[in-house]
Order: structure tokens, then C-alpha cells, then sequence
């Protein structure tokens, strides 16, 4: 049975979704990569600005409440579960832009990465790092750049075309 829901084709809704698994994928690989040819904490030049840096987060975004002994494991493995859940719902089922669907399902991609390692290692594998001189911006993996480019995405398409979409 095929849902009639205006906007993007059914074929387009999984493409979306198949957009967030080659996402996870590449996530999984890179992290993979990480983990076997760094050590934690050392720094290999990449170029100017940039480090690969191996580090693992407990906790959330820039390691907030990565110290709080364990619970905030489960508690964003049952958040990013339940986004997750809430993200693949509205890709197939709600009508949105081109642009928010494409934006959804890098973020669906980038949440269900960091998840894997969640559940599987108890924690985050990061290994990007950027910084400018002894400043650093706390490390980062494949899975954190796609959510902050699909939320970015989604900033700009409601502050500049949002009401050109309705």
C-alpha cells in the first residue's frame, strides 16, 4: 500500500533514509580507523588548524556531564534512541521541503553513528581536531559534523525560506 503525503515521493523518503545509513557507515569507518592507527590524546598533524586526536566522550556535546559516573550513558543512548525513532517517523510519514528532509536525515545519520558507539563502547569515539595556536575546539568525529551541517540546515531554511516553504 502506498501513502499519498504531499511533498517528496515515497521513492525519495527512503533515499533519505538510505542517505542516513551511508552517513552511519562512513561514520563507522572513520571511527574504526581512528581507534586502530591513534593513541588517546596524541596529536598527528594533519595541516595548520588541524590535528587527528583521538578521545573518547562519555557525555554529551564537548563532553558535558562526561564525569557524572555512568547514568548519562543510558540517559542520551535513550535520547538518541527515541530521536532516532522520531526522525525515520517523520521522514516517512510527515510532508517537509527537499531541503528539511535532506537536513533530517543527516541528522538521523550523524545521531544513530554516535548511538552505535554509545551502546557498543559505552562512549563517543572523537578523533578531529581543530585548533588555532594552543586554542582547541573539543574534538569531534564524522557523525557530529553531519548533525551540526543538517541543524544548520534547518536554522537557515526556517530564518531565510520558512515561510517561502508554507
Amino acid at each position: 500500500m502506498k501513502k499519498n503525503i504531499p511533498g517528496v515521493s515515497l521513492k525519495a523518503r527512503f533515499g533519505l533514509l538510505l542517505i542516513s545509513l551511508i552517513i552511519i557507515f562512513i561514520d563507522q569507518i572513520t571511527k574504526l580507523v581512528a581507534r586502530n592507527n591513534l593513541e588517546v590524546f596524541a596529536q598527528k598533524y594533519v595541516m595548520p588548524l588541524w590535528n587527528w586526536t583521538l578521545a573518547y566522550n562519555t557525555g554529551a556535546a564537548f563532553s558535558l556531564f562526561a564525569d557524572q559516573g555512568g547514568w548519562q550513558r543510558l540517559f542520551f543512548g535513550v535520547v538518541a534512541t527515541v530521536v532516532a525513532v522520531a526522525m525515520v517517523f517523520f521522514i516517512l510519514n510527515r510532508k517537509y521541503s527537499v531541503t528539511t528532509g535532506v537536513s533530517i536525515s543527516f541528522i538521523l545519520g550523524g545521531a544513530v553513528g554516535n548511538l552505535v558507539d554509545r551502546v557498543i563502547f559505552g562512549h563517543v569515539t572523537d578523533f578531529i581536531d581543530w585548533h588555532y595556536g594552543m586554542h582547541h575546539w573539543p574534538a569531534f568525529n564524522v557523525a557530529d559534523s553531519f548533525i551540526t551541517t543538517g541543524v544548520t540546515i534547518l536554522i537557515i531554511e526556517s530564518m531565510f525560506f520558512g515561510q517561502k516553504n508554507k
